[in-house]
């Protein structure tokens, strides 16, 4: 249910201020009011965990059923309604409206209190750092807040001009104005980058670790111990917001502004391959690229994480995540039938179409010898690691989407796939769902992953300087390209990578490769938006049965591509305050 900034902090202030209404004053009880964030530093601090609680990636969204890449099997799936002509500024289950407000809200109360909070009132030393952590991460956080609303929002208002987020600069009580316009797109990349920079002066460091001794200790810290150093920023916190992080969203704050949908100029792609050069630096540029990187959801990468040794063990590939949980709650959703599971998300005919011959070739060019008859021999290794398709193995199990495949045969029960695909990444293909006997497995969520980080510098660097410039990061788009196709398993040399001599083509690669490696990880929605692509391409299936193979529509787009490339504000906030404009179209 949506929930409005006024009744968000109505309810906030209902929480935290009975002790201001004396009719309702709690005697000789243990009601939490306002003094006690003041009073008690692990109360106070709960405000900024309720932020951490709303991080918009905590969960995945599977959103790619709302664009070409999937549909699903559960025709009340909001992506699916949305995708089929019900997105609406009343209906639209992408907004991130109520939660990042309600996070920035959060952050504003928070960062009120810091200095004022008695952290380690008995040790000096360790309440100041306590203050310096808190303000980091509370300004990296409300950047990254303002950034999901600012893509999910963003757009030519009715007023013709480019519009952004309302700035909410500080907490703001019921008694307060709540109707605040629209900044302007600019201000609102700006006002994220003031954030962003105010962050980075706070987080000195990189990461969350340990340090031995005192020369280890960052500028500005020379005066503590080591000991209280490792209490405040040692490695139990290393699933907090760090400055690699905090750079790493800069670049993605600089790919969104560059983008076709906002500006497309040089400079602002420049700036962003800039941004993501530099995060990249910090672990060897290319040369740390991850080889397990696009396998990192398996069950022998995941079990191998150790965040509690004296030296944690985390995968290269992934720049944050969440804490590692076991649960099969993924896996009973997205499993074929014939494994316990209710198929819920089904890969495309156009996603599989994706996937390059196994020689790098598009299955559309003579060269990949493609053949339509055996469409699955001969392709790129990250097909048969994603998707499960007719003849392809999981959990051991070889799947028959086709006729005779019973229960996982496409259309035949309510569960099974309706494209003849099902999803394989993101599963732990260990787990069991037999409820003679079911288990569970390791998770996590990726917050940011360097690959990621490898495609934004790539399609900047594309726009900036073509595919073989480096700016002043000695690599160049060709060989990140190079690096990504190689670690999937394509056949070397890579031949159709080599044939490649224009931006123009260059960029078509690029954003395939994003559509690979990036598969159900919630960013094709946007993509296809930022990069104002056709949003009305029909999701396709396949037929399989005893005279061959048929390519069939499954599913249509309907979208406008007049004004859909972006988002609408809620209807409901924008009829309440008359100081917020409504996106064209909407």
């Amino acid at each position: 249910m949506s929930i409005s900034l006024k009744k968000y902090s109505l309810l906030f202030l209902i929480a935290f201020s009975l002790a201001g209404c004396e009719l309702f004053d709690p005697v000789n009880d243990n009601h939490a009011t306002s003094d006690r964030i003041y009073k008690d530093p692990s109360f106070a601090e709960g405000v900024l965990m309720a932020a951490y609680a709303r991080i918009p990636t905590n969960n995945l969204s599977f959103n790619d059923v709302a664009t070409d890449d999937a549909v699903s099997n559960n025709k009340l799936n909001d992506y699916l309604r949305m995708a089929t002509g019900q997105w609406s500024s009343i209906f639209n289950p992408v907004s991130q409206w109520n939660n990042c407000i309600a996070g920035i809200q959060s952050l504003n109360q928070f960062i009120t209190v810091i200095d004022t909070v008695n952290w380690k009132g008995s040790v000096p030393e360790l309440n100041w750092m306590y203050t310096q952590r808190f303000k980091g991460e509370a300004h990296a956080l409300r950047a990254l807040f303002q950034y999901h609303l600012l893509v999910t929002v963003a757009g030519p208002g009715n007023n013709g001009q480019m519009l952004g987020i309302p700035i909410f600069d500080r907490f703001l009580n019921v008694q307060d104005n709540f109707n605040l316009p629209r900044a302007t797109f600019e201000e609102s990349i700006q006002r994220i980058y003031a954030d962003i920079d105010k962050a980075l002066e706070y987080l000195t460091m990189d990461d969350y670790r340990n340090i031995n001794t005192a020369s280890q200790l960052p500028a500005g810290y020379e005066h503590v111990s080591v000991v209280n150093y490792n209490i405040i920023f040692g490695q139990e916190l290393n699933q907090r917001i760090s400055a690699r992080m905090v750079k790493a969203l800069r670049a993605r704050v600089a790919l969104l502004n560059a983008s076709p949908a906002f500006h497309n100029e040089p400079s602002l792609w420049e700036k962003a391959a800039d941004y993501a050069g530099t995060a990249l630096s910090e672990i060897g540029g290319l040369n740390g690229l991850d080889p397990a990187g696009h396998r990192f959801y398996l069950k022998s990468l995941v079990d191998a994480l150790n965040v509690s040794a004296g030296t944690p063990i985390d995968q290269k590939e992934i720049l944050w995540r969440s804490p590692v949980a076991s649960s099969n709650a993924r896996e009973q959703a997205n499993f074929p039938p014939s494994l316990f599971g209710r198929g819920n998300v089904n890969p495309t005919q156009n996603l599989v179409d994706a996937f390059p011959a196994a020689n790098g070739y598009p299955i559309t060019q003579p060269e990949s010898k493609y053949d339509p008859t055996k469409p699955y021999a001969n392709r790129d290794p990250r097909l048969r690691l994603y998707i499960a398709y007719n003849g392809n193995t999981f959990s051991g199990k070889t799947i028959t989407t086709g006729v005779g495949g019973g229960v996982d045969a496409k259309d035949s029960v309510e569960t099974s796939t309706r494209t003849g695909y099902y999803l394989k990444k993101l599963l732990v293909e260990e787990v069991n769902l037999n409820p003679v006997a079911p288990t569970t497995q390791k998770h996590y969520e990726v917050h940011m992953r360097y690959t990621e980080l490898f495609l934004i510098y790539a399609e900047a660097a594309n726009e900036a300087w073509g595919p073989d410039g480096t700016g002043a990061w000695g690599y160049s788009v060709r060989d990140v390209i190079a690096a990504i196709r190689k670690r999937a398993g394509i056949a070397q040399p890579d031949a159709y990578l080599a044939s490649i001599g224009t931006k123009e083509e260059m960029r078509k690669l690029i954003r395939n490769e994003r559509r690979l490696e990036l598969s159900f990880e919630g960013f094709r929605f946007w993509d296809l938006r930022r990069w104002k692509e056709n949003l009305t391409k029909t999701a396709k299936g396949v037929n399989i049965n005893r005279t061959g193979i048929m390519i069939i529509d499954v599913e249509p787009r309907v979208y406008n591509n007049e004004y859909m490339h972006y988002g609408p504000l809620p209807e409901t906030e924008v009829v309440k305050y008359n100081a917020l404009i409504q996106n064209q179209g909407w």
